[in-house]
């Protein structure tokens, strides 16, 4: 049993996370998209632990994560909670990925399965187009304990009725591979994590309370100064500031907020928190800042504040902006009622991933191969949203945005890289040359 947060009290809407330490680990992933999660986390070896370490920590959190149906059980049963509890529901992707794994290395003709539904896993079946498999189902879908569940695996692979197992226990996953019998965990997916995070936000106090908080922000347009001197008229000034403030005046009417300019380079705007938090996708990225750029090639130092009162909020907002500048502009920091700091929030396009997600050491090679950051953002976005890996050379220039020349260029350093492989050709409706498919290899986990 291992801790992975032992602070006893949280900043922010303070979560149990109870898990397997495997588990703990992804949801901890999971949870640097949600800035106002205060994670307290418990990892436990076997399943039973799950209710003691819930009663440890349950008067210090407003909601409770388990990460699976099993612990949840077990805590619901034996304790008397008076917070939200949920856990982290399999959608489908996750038993798709155990079968198809079981299927690639010992087949799908026989096998035993625990803790996931007949209905569940015949549908899934059903899905991908196999037939009716001779399945031994544990009976009952309630679990009753690791030691049970191990022998049924281990009887039913003694007798030859299954060549392997399916399992959603971590701990009977252990035990089976100890003993040599062919297993697959039934992990969720983190899209399973997040939407259990979401669900969890939304249940809290907290988050009901702070839905109509009144958030104040500050814009500073950087360097404007700089900008003016090189029109040639003052109409010219003039009409560059309307442009600003028109484009600004778009952005906050997107948060139902109201906009006020304050003078000079300085702008004020009102919203909501709850809205504020959706259109930033948590807290995480404002791409306003990416729109002015483009067309004015100006920054923007933002500033926001959260408060108890609308003081409050307009003074923690003045102090994020004093950061912002601080930090030499095109940057936005959020500070919140403890005067804590969010941020700095990425000024990224909103069609660009958050990449505080990906693996250090995959950022590491990328960015080795001439991968920027802008690029490996638009790549992952797109994979993850098509859930495909294999592209041309010209899907890629759309995709990057770049000519497709540039492309091939790009595609020779990744491929000297080990970062993608080619894997066939696309021929044309026309006698030209065949196009060359290129598998982004070092994207595969995001769509396993």
């Amino acid at each position: 049993m291992a801790d992975t947060n032992t602070a006893p009290y949280a900043k922010g809407i303070a979560i149990g996370i109870i898990g397997p330490e495997p588990l703990v680990e992804k949801m901890n992933q999971c949870l640097r998209g949600f800035p106002s999660f205060d994670p307290i986390a418990r990892s436990y070896s076997r399943e039973e632990e799950a209710p003691e370490l819930a009663r440890d920590i349950m008067d210090h959190v407003e909601v409770m994560l388990f990460s699976g149906p099993v612990p949840y059980r077990l805590a619901v049963q034996k304790l008397n909670f008076k917070i939200p509890v949920h856990y982290v529901r399999l959608s489908g992707t996750g038993l798709y990925r155990a079968l198809f794994r079981i299927g690639r290395r010992h087949g799908l003709e026989e096998m035993s399965v625990d803790t996931v539904s007949k209905q569940s896993v015949e549908g899934a079946f059903e899905e991908l187009g196999e037939r009716s498999k001779a399945v031994a189902y544990y009976p009952g879908s309630e679990f009753v304990s690791k030691d049970a569940l191990v022998e049924f695996h281990a009887e039913q692979y003694r007798l030859g009725k299954a060549k392997a197992a399916l399992t959603g226990v971590g701990s009977v996953s252990a035990a089976l591979t100890e003993m040599g019998i062919p297993n697959e965990w039934v992990l969720p997916t983190d899209q399973d994590i997040i939407v259990a995070l979401e669900r969890s936000l939304l249940s809290t106090e907290s988050r009901r309370s702070k839905e109509s908080q009144i958030v104040v922000g500050f814009i500073h347009v950087d360097e404007f100064d700089r900008l003016a001197k090189k029109k040639t008229s003052e109409h010219e000034v003039q009409r560059l500031k309307l442009d600003i403030h028109r484009m600004l005046l778009g952005y906050v009417e997107s948060l139902d907020g109201h906009l006020t300019h304050m003078g000079g380079n300085e702008y004020l705007f009102i919203t909501t928190r709850g809205i504020f938090e959706r259109e930033t996708g948590g807290y995480k990225s404002i791409p306003l800042a990416r729109v002015v750029e483009k067309y004015y090639g100006l920054s923007l130092s933002i500033g926001i504040g959260f408060g108890r009162s609308a003081n409050e909020a307009g003074t923690h907002a003045r102090l994020a902006l004093r950061n912002s500048k601080e930090s030499g502009g095109d940057i936005c920091f959020i500070v919140r009622e403890d005067k804590s700091v969010i941020g700095p929030l990425e000024m990224t396009h909103p069609h660009e991933y958050d990449l505080s997600l990906i693996d250090a050491s995959l950022l590491k090679r990328a960015e080795e191969a001439g991968l920027t950051s802008g690029y490996l953002s638009k790549l992952v976005a797109h994979v993850t949203r098509f859930g495909k890996t294999d592209y041309t050379a010209q899907e890629l220039a759309t995709v990057l945005d770049v000519t497709v020349r540039s492309t091939h260029r790009f595609l020779l350093a990744w491929l000297d890289s080990g970062l993608i492989d080619i894997i066939g050709e696309e021929k044309g409706k026309s006698k030209g040359r065949p196009k060359q498919i290129y598998r982004l290899s070092f994207l595969s986990e995001l769509v396993r």
